[in-house]
């Protein structure tokens, strides 16, 4: 990447290449594009952004409701936005603009680069499909709510209450002949000579055989009149049945021929399909979507015109999503279920940014040990520190304690994320990782979290739940989920407010992944991300999220001891 100071002298006829209105001459270009997962937004790509922002909220081409104003109609839609910093063939430094699927219904805006297929033009075969795919629905959604279903369900139900009475009374009646016939054996042997008997007896056994033969085609008659009233719900049933499927063999065909319009360029101009790119990727079909996303929308038309890539980034406009946590103008990493193999593939030729989450922590970065015994060892973890190996990174609080102990173990009885700090108890032995688990798992451990949230709480203590499951298109995010997410309750009190940030104390009652962070981002939680969080706030020095206090049985003597570390924040 070069790193001349360039002024943004735009001579180009491209209308979506955009020049800078402000003085750029004193910014520097960064030495490597912006590694699009983890990064914070350079200089010109912040004014690149501040650029499209004013656009938004000054143009008057389109209407789209972001949920910012009460008085635009329609569906409240936040969007996400993305700029890219280029420079032209003649050296002149500006920046194309972008947004992730569709902007007031089109794919199409004279301000932002087009999309790598635009599938809404007139008469497309997308739009012809999907009218095709609108009637179906339309069909599927008369059938079920015509209330045909539930009255052929009402009278199949009503036959079959009328047929099992009719065969209950029917084995009634051969029950209390094989009664009478027991009674009737009964009396006979004590009145009838032997012979009489055997008559008699032969004669009863042709009678139960007689019941036994008509009991045979009673039900064989129940089973074909259950047969009969069943087959006109069937019917119904199979109808919808196969419009459904129907419906689902053409969005497959029609994903794939969408899919097939989708080929991506990278910097060393090779070309490759977006279902290839995923093949080779993790070797799945790609998500409905795949392409749409603003950052290969942007480097597509960077490549198809001769722009060279310096900068990325990607900004939240309007109203957040009720299960995504999504803050109005701040800064996002590209999302890994999408855009993460078509990225990886059209960056190839580029020289970016290292991976944070590679590096390994400075082998300088102390552990301190609060306390130790012959059965626990309790460290103060240092953040941005894993507690156990990763899949590329194996520096943890595991590895280090495990050289120090090479006899101890299991050692980790609970984790901390990488990014919190504070207190860890490992156990030494078996026998006391056993006992300190159960208690994790009863509920007998106390602890509490101080976090620094960015904003201020009115509020002096409450309690927030909601559930909370993992984000399947951008792992390792989580997101609110009434359905499948698993219960999350967090208790807080506040401790103080400080230059516009709030520090509060957290009492976790359950443990989920990223918990306290997205109970502290979400709209209905406390609306406050922690200072320094990447995935649901803004990125700092640091995630302000500490571990500062612990207190549980010792495993061995069953003594009550606890811990407290303050933060250092």
């Amino acid at each position: 990447m070069k790193t001349t100071i360039l002024k943004a002298n735009c001579l180009s006829t491209d209308t979506y290449f955009h020049k800078f209105t402000t003085e750029i001459a004193a910014t520097p270009l960064p030495l490597h594009f912006t590694f699009p997962f983890c990064y914070e937004p350079h200089l010109l790509a912040k004014k690149a952004s501040a650029h499209v922002q004013e656009y938004i909220l000054t143009q008057d081409e389109w209407t789209h409701n972001f949920g910012l104003d009460a008085t635009v109609q329609g569906q409240a839609i936040g969007k996400m936005f993305g700029v890219l910093v280029v420079q032209d063939r003649n050296g002149n430094i500006g920046f194309l603009a972008a947004f992730s699927g569709k902007l007031a219904g089109k794919n199409d805006h004279r301000y932002f680069v087009p999309p790598v297929f635009d599938m809404l033009t007139d008469n497309s075969f997308f739009l012809l499909e999907e009218e095709n795919l609108n009637q179906i629905n339309n069909q599927i959604t008369k059938l079920e709510q015509s209330g045909v279903g539930i009255a052929l369900e009402k009278k199949l139900d009503d036959t079959k209450m009328t047929l099992d009475q009719a065969l209950a009374n029917f084995k009634k009646r051969l029950k209390n002949q094989k009664k009478e016939r027991k009674v009737l054996r009964e009396e006979s042997r004590l009145n009838l000579s032997d012979a009489a008997y055997q008559l008699l007896e032969e004669d009863l056994i042709k009678q139960s055989l007689r019941d036994k033969y008509e009991l045979q085609i009673f039900q064989k008659q129940y089973h074909d009149d259950l047969s009969l009233a069943k087959q006109p719900l069937l019917d119904f049933q199979n109808k919808v049945a196969a419009l459904k499927d129907d419906r689902k063999k053409r969005s497959s065909q029609l994903q794939n021929q969408l899919f097939a319009q989708y080929n991506f360029r990278n910097a060393l101009s090779e070309t490759k399909n977006v279902i290839a790119i995923f093949k080779d990727f993790n070797d799945i079909q790609p998500p409905a979507g795949s392409g749409e996303c603003a950052a290969p929308k942007l480097l597509q038309y960077a490549y198809l015109h001769d722009y060279v890539p310096i900068a990325l980034a990607e900004f939240w406009w309007g109203q957040s999503p009720s299960a995504e946590v999504r803050r109005h103008q701040h800064f996002y990493p590209a999302c890994r279920n999408k855009c993460e193999p078509i990225l990886g593939f059209m960056l190839q030729g580029l020289s970016i940014d290292k991976n944070p989450m590679l590096e390994s922590p400075d082998e300088a970065t102390e552990i301190p040990i609060i306390f130790e015994d012959d059965h626990v060892l309790i460290i103060n973890k240092p953040e941005e520190f894993l507690s156990v190996p990763g899949i590329h990174v194996q520096d943890s609080v595991y590895t280090r304690m495990i050289k120090k102990y090479p006899n101890a173990g299991p050692l980790i009885v609970h984790r901390l994320d990488m990014s919190t700090s504070g207190i860890l108890v490992l156990a030494k032995t078996k026998e006391s990782h056993k006992a300190i688990q159960n208690q994790f798992l009863n509920h007998r451990i106390i602890k509490h979290y101080i976090a620094l949230l960015d904003g201020i709480i009115v509020e002096d203590e409450g309690e927030i739940s909601l559930p909370i499951r993992v984000d399947l298109d951008d792992r390792p995010r989580q997101l609110v989920c009434y359905e499948h997410g698993k219960s999350a309750v967090t208790k807080w009190q506040k401790i103080s407010v400080d230059n516009g940030k709030t520090k509060v104390k957290y009492f976790p009652i359950t443990g989920r992944t990223h918990q306290l962070r997205i109970h502290s981002a979400h709209p209905n939680g406390m609306n406050c991300p922690i200072v320094g969080d990447d995935l649901y706030g803004q990125k700092a020095n640091r995630l302000h999220l500490h571990a500062a206090y612990i207190e549980f049985n010792h495993p061995m003597t069953n003594e009550r001891i606890h811990f407290q570390v303050e933060p250092n924040f």
